[in-house]
C-alpha cells in the first residue's frame, strides 16, 4: 500500500514567491518536476517510515506530496480507498477538500474582479436584493468579518425538505430564517462557512452558470487540473471518482459517514481533488497563470477589522506572518481530513489528504517539515 515514487498596504503583506508568468508561458501547461531518487533517499525513507507509523497507530489512510522549489520531493500514500473492497489508494485518488475548497470560491472572485465584473466594496444586497443581512461587503465575506450566522444551524432547524437544500436554495431561505447575524459587519473576525457559501452564489448569480461549471472552465481545465471537480447536487450522480469519508468505531470497523443536510451546498467545501491536482493549483496561483500579481497579494494579505486590528486571514486563506511567512488553511468535514501549507521562506508546499477521520494534520505538518529541514538540502 505505501509505494515510494521514485488591497491591502499593510506591512504584512506576503508577496508571491514566483515572479508573473510571460504570456508564452501563460500558455503552456504547468510541467511538474521531480527530484531525482539519488537525491531524495534519506528523506523519503523517513517519510515513509512516518506514513506507515501513522498508518498503523493513528489509522491515517491518504496521501502526502511535499514540493521543494516548486519541484515534487516526495509523492506517496498509504491505506485503503474502499475498505469493504479492500481497495489500496493510489495518484489518483481524489478527496473531498473541505474547507481548503474556500480558496478557489476567493480565486473565483478574485477572477471575476479583475475582469471589473465585481468590486470588493460591492454589498450582498446589489445581487440578492432580498438578502436579509445588509452592508455586508464582498471583502467582508473573503476574510471572515461579516457576521453571518451559521448556514448549518439554519439547514437543521428551518430546512422542511428530505433533498438537501442547494446554493440558491439556501439564499432563498435565509430571507425568511430567524437566525440573526453576529455582529456588524467589520467590526471582528468570525470564520464563517456561510461566507464563503455566499461568495459562491455571487460567482454564481454574476457569471450567468453553476458554480462548478465556473471552477472548471477559470480554474481547473487552465491549470490542467484533470482531477479536480465541484461535487455538487447537479453533478453528484455523474461523478464516481471519489473517495467516501469514513470514520472508525470499536477501534478497527471503518464505517462510511452519511450524507447530510449540508452537503449541497458549495463554496465553503466540496471542491474534490489530488494531491498532484493541488501543487498545481499552488504552482499555478504563484506564477501568474491565473491571476496578478495584485491579486495575487490582496489573498496573502490579513484582513483588518473596521477598527484598524489585523486578522490573521486573507481571501480564503489562513496567513501566519511569525512562522516563515505561512499560508495555510486546513480542512475537516465528513471523515475528510485536509492541508495544503505554503512556507514561504522555505519554498516548501505540504499537503495532507486523508478520508478517516484523522485529527492529528497540524502534528503532522509540523513533523514532515521538520523531517525535510534535517534531511534534505537543495
Amino acid at each position: 500500500m505505501l509505494v515510494a515514487k521514485p488591497e491591502s498596504t499593510k506591512k504584512e503583506t506576503i508577496e508571491p514567491l514566483v515572479t508573473l508568468a510571460t504570456q508564452t508561458e501563460e500558455e503552456n501547461p504547468i510541467l511538474i518536476e521531480q527530484y531525482p531518487q539519488v537525491e531524495t533517499k534519506k528523506v523519503s525513507h523517513k517519510l515513509d517510515s512516518l506514513l506507515q507509523r501513522i498508518n498503523k497507530k493513528q489509522d491515517f489512510h491518504g496521501s502526502l506530496l511535499v514540493a521543494k522549489h516548486g519541484k515534487i520531493l516526495y509523492d506517496n500514500y498509504v491505506g485503503y480507498a474502499d475498505f469493504k473492497k479492500k481497495e489500496p489508494l493510489n495518484e489518483t485518488s481524489v478527496f473531498q477538500l473541505a474547507s481548503v475548497s474556500k480558496q478557489f470560491t476567493a480565486a473565483a472572485i478574485m477572477l471575476l474582479y479583475e475582469r471589473n465584473q465585481i468590486q470588493l466594496t460591492d454589498t450582498v444586497n446589489k445581487y440578492f436584493p432580498h438578502f436579509p443581512y445588509e452592508n455586508i461587503t464582498i471583502k467582508n465575506l473573503l476574510n471572515h468579518t461579516s457576521g453571518l450566522p451559521r448556514y448549518f444551524w439554519v439547514a437543521e432547524h428551518e430546512w422542511k425538505q428530505e433533498k438537501a437544500p442547494t446554493n440558491s436554495e439556501m439564499m432563498a431561505l435565509l430571507e425568511s430564517s430567524k437566525a440573526q447575524r453576529y455582529f456588524k459587519p467589520g467590526r471582528r473576525f468570525d470564520y464563517s462557512n456561510t461566507g464563503y457559501f455566499v461568495l459562491a452564489s455571487i460567482v454564481e448569480k454574476v457569471s450567468g452558470t453553476s458554480f462548478s461549471n465556473f471552477m472548471k472552465k477559470n480554474i481547473f481545465d487552465p491549470l490542467d487540473m484533470k482531477d479536480s471537480f465541484v461535487l455538487s447536487s447537479e453533478n453528484e450522480n455523474s461523478i464516481e471518482n471519489h473517495l467516501d469519508g469514513y470514520r472508525l468505531q470499536r477501534g478497527y470497523r471503518h464505517l462510511k459517514i452519511n450524507t447530510t443536510v449540508n452537503d449541497a451546498i458549495v463554496g465553503d467545501k466540496n471542491v474534490y481533488s489530488s494531491s498532484k491536482d493541488l501543487l498545481k493549483w499552488t504552482l499555478g496561483l504563484n506564477s501568474g497563470k491565473l491571476l496578478s500579481k495584485e491579486s495575487l497579494s490582496l489573498m496573502y494579505s490579513k484582513g483588518e477589522t473596521i477598527y484598524g486590528k489585523e486578522i490573521p486571514y486573507g481571501f480564503g486563506l489562513r496567513i501566519n506572518t511569525k512562522d516563515q511567512n505561512t499560508i495555510y488553511h486546513y480542512g475537516k468535514w465528513n471523515g475528510f481530513r485536509t492541508g495544503l501549507t505554503q512556507y514561504q521562506k522555505d519554498d516548501l508546499v505540504v499537503i495532507i489528504l486523508e478520508h478517516t477521520s484523522y485529527n492529528s494534520i497540524a502534528s503532522l505538518n509540523k513533523k514532515v517539515k521538520k523531517i525535510i529541514i534535517e534531511n534534505f538540502h537543495s
